[in-house]
C-alpha cells in the first residue's frame, strides 16, 4: 500500500518516515518531495508497505499524530492518473 503523508517538517527525510512507519510493520520505501528550485521539501511524502493491514494500522495510529513537531495527516495514497500530452 502506498501511503500519503502530509505536513511533514522542513527536517524530515525519508529515513525519518521509514523509521516511524517500521513500528507498524515493513517499510519497502520512503521518499519526502523535494522543491526543484529551492531544494527544500514540500513537506509532504510517500511511504510503501507490503503488508496492506500494517499500512492500514498505521495510517489509523499516525493520522494526526504530533511527529518532530508537526501534526502529520496520514492517509492511503489515492492512485496516481495518468497525464497524456497532446
Amino acid at each position: 500500500m502506498k501511503i500519503f503523508v502530509a505536513n511533514l517538517g522542513f527536517n524530515t527525510r525519508a529515513d525519518d518516515l521509514i523509521a516511524l512507519f517500521s513500528k507498524f510493520g515493513k517499510v519497502d520505501s520512503a521518499k519526502v518531495i523535494m522543491d526543484r528550485e529551492t531544494n527544500r521539501s514540500k513537506c509532504y511524502g510517500f511511504v510503501e508497505m507490503p503488508n496492506d493491514t500494517e499500512a492500514y494500522v498505521a495510517v489509523v495510529e499516525l493520522n494526526e499524530a504530533v511527529f518532530q513537531g508537526s501534526t502529520l495527516n496520514v492517509k492511503k495514497s489515492k492512485p496516481q492518473q495518468a497525464v497524456y500530452y497532446i
